[in-house]
């Protein structure tokens, strides 16, 4: 009898609390999304299965010693996952957009308004009872508005790792749900005329102007923002790696068979911090509505420049792609496209909306280092 209630005793049944269920359902939920509904899969599904994991009782996981545990400390506890990350996504990135419209670098400029907006509205919650955000938790939350997960994990992990958890989900959730928030914000403030307004066509960039221009970048970020440089530093070597076209088996390397790799372990290394005691609480709420925000704002931000810089160019700028100054690449841009299509079936933005998309990147990292060096 005795070994019997020792037995039940170390069951799941017999050790389950509310919490833990209700986080186990988050977790499921995330999964569903991914392969429901195609919700950025590749990191919904590992995370809402590490979140399972982390709220299994009796079984650790997430506890020093379990997998969960050494998976976040060695991953991202050190700030490593997220650098090879945006080493991977360099290697996958084209920057001739950019390059052949240098002045949508001002569109992933001010898609970052975002985040500073909500570093102040996240201070401002503290006026509420309940909350209590410090200047570092504040800068951590704000990242989410420049839609980039690897640089949200990273401030995160280095500002504030309680929250982690929940910035993360907030980051990615937004990131996922580009094609439902950002067509609304951008028909809100442009017209039908705007949005149907066609762009020229992007001039041929050199093999020797993409391959200088990492090299460009990086040695900005070295003399302006050190700070910054872990991230945009891996950017631009995965880029160059691609541009460079002699070491083509790194280069696939880092598109493929590493970042996969990397992926499966930060999404689990993510979920494990998606325990009960940890996300269960009225900061996480706040967390999720400042994320929404931040999102618009920088949404909104990409556009009103880009409607700006039309008024400037005599109605050469077509309003729209501001809005992929987010650095969501390249779903920004996709859906920028497919609106621009909606106004005129014969418009196509895809190639014209890159260009603030992955300035969006370079945007978002160097924020980063903004706050990092101000607050870290």
């Amino acid at each position: 009898m005795e070994s019997l209630l020792t037995l039940w005793q170390e069951t799941g049944l017999a050790n389950f609390h509310w919490k833990q269920l209700v986080m186990i359902a988050v977790g499921l939920g995330l999964i569903y999304l991914a392969i429901a509904r195609g919700f950025e899969p590749l990191l919904l599904l590992p995370i809402g299965f590490g979140g399972v994991l982390a709220n299994i009782p009796n079984a650790g996981m997430a506890d020093p010693g379990g997998l969960l545990y050494y998976v976040y400390e060695v991953g991202i506890g050190s700030g490593v996952f997220p650098l090879l990350i945006f080493m991977g996504v360099g290697a996958m990135t084209d920057f001739g957009a950019l390059i052949a419209n240098p002045k949508t670098l001002l569109l992933g400029a001010a898609a970052q308004f975002g985040i500073f907006a909500t570093l102040f509205g996240a201070i401002a919650l503290n006026f509420l009872p309940g909350f209590n955000f410090t200047l570092a938790d504040a800068s951590a939350i704000a990242i989410i508005g420049g839609a980039d997960g690897p640089t949200a994990i990273f401030l995160a992990s280095k500002l504030a790792p309680d929250l982690l958890g929940a910035i993360a989900v907030a980051a990615y959730s937004y990131m996922a749900l580009v094609p439902i928030i950002q067509p609304p914000i951008m028909k809100l403030l442009t017209t039908k005329e705007e949005r149907a307004i066609k762009m020229d066509q992007l001039r041929h960039v050199s093999k020797r102007e993409k391959v200088l221009f990492p090299l460009m970048v990086l040695t900005l970020t070295i003399l302006f923002l050190p700070s910054a440089a872990p991230l945009i530093g891996m950017f631009c070597l995965g880029n160059l790696m691609k541009e460079s076209g002699v070491v083509d088996r790194l280069s696939k390397t880092a598109q493929n068979e590493l970042i996969n790799i990397v992926t499966i372990f930060l999404g689990l290394a993510v979920g494990s911090k998606l325990s009960a005691e940890m996300f269960l609480t009225l900061d996480t709420l706040g967390i999720l509505a400042l994320g929404a925000v931040a999102f618009a704002i920088g949404t909104a931000g990409g556009v009103l420049m880009a409607k700006l810089m039309c008024k400037l160019s005599g109605g050469k700028v077509n309003p729209l792609i501001g809005a992929a100054g987010v650095s969501a690449v390249p779903m920004a841009a996709r859906v920028v496209n497919k609106v621009g299509l909606e106004a005129n079936n014969q418009n196509f933005l895809l190639m014209h909306a890159m260009g603030p998309n992955v300035a969006g990147v370079l945007g978002s990292a160097v924020a980063a280092g903004v706050l990092l060096a101000l607050v870290g």
